[in-house]
């Protein structure tokens, strides 16, 4: 018994605090028969996921290498201060790294900001990672300075954030291998751009599985010649009986006879 191969799953790797709730609902609407596979990767190994084929594409902070992978930025994230909902700095609705400056600021190894020099005073040992500094911010240890949805990742009700309005940014992007042949990545691109089901820049798809040619080949043009539709002219009765009528006759009111 023979039968069409199923294509193994599409593995989309995900850093953590991106959201790719959205976009996995879509595909699975558009793309009901392509399994997709939503995958937990941390920030610094998510390139190497990609590179090591233990993932299609991924869903990172910025940079990556560009000699080796491509990668279409989605959105810039706020900075926010994560800090105990006792702390003065909660009096504003937002900071400046200047008003840090006498705060111990944790900067844990798996900081996605690329500071040159973190705000603040540096704690004694750097923190291993965000939820380590997380656990340390709640203790009175320091603060945090991290994304805000890194913030919202590991909510705490004892913990709140503020704005830092001069702080470095991340950048969220999707990313792929540059030799990656895999059709279906055009498939996820359109879908994170916000394309239309039936948007010729993707890969239509027909009712019987195929690619859909709509859009390419096709020379019948609206209101054209044997497209059956009307060209939005029309025909003036008047006109169309004088051009019937025989030639000499009178155009005009009849006489009356004297």
């Amino acid at each position: 018994m023979t039968g069409t191969a199923v294509p193994p799953p599409f593995r989309l790797a995900y850093v953590p605090g991106a959201t790719p709730g959205k976009w996995a609902r879509i595909w699975r609407e558009r793309l009901p028969d392509a399994e997709l596979v939503l995958e937990t990767v941390s920030a610094r190994h998510a390139p190497d996921a990609l590179l090591g084929r233990e993932a299609e594409a991924a869903l990172l902070r910025l940079p990556v290498d560009t000699e080796r992978l491509h990668a279409i930025p989605l959105y810039t994230e706020t900075t926010v201060v994560v800090v105990p909902k006792d702390h003065l700095v909660t009096a504003a609705d937002e900071v400046t790294c200047a008003d840090l400056a006498d705060e111990v600021v944790l900067h844990p190894l798996d900081d996605t900001l690329g500071w040159e020099r973190p705000p603040g005073e540096p704690a004694f040992e750097r923190p291993g990672s965000t939820a380590d500094a997380i656990e340390l911010v709640a203790a009175g240890i320091g603060l945090l300075v991290v994304p805000q949805s890194l913030a919202r990742l590991h909510h705490r009700k004892d913990l709140t954030y503020r704005t830092v309005s001069d702080a470095p940014t991340s950048q969220v992007a999707l990313s792929w291998p540059k030799d990656s042949d895999d059709e279906r990545v055009e498939d996820l691109i359109g879908i994170v751009r916000g394309r239309t089901v039936n948007s010729t820049r993707g890969r239509p798809q027909s009712s019987d599985g195929t690619k859909s040619a709509a859009g390419k080949g096709s020379t019948a043009k609206s209101g054209g010649r044997g497209s059956g539709r009307p060209t939005g002219r029309t025909a003036n009765p008047g006109r169309t009986a004088q051009r019937g009528a025989k030639p000499g006759a009178r155009r005009g009111k009849p006489r009356r006879r004297s």
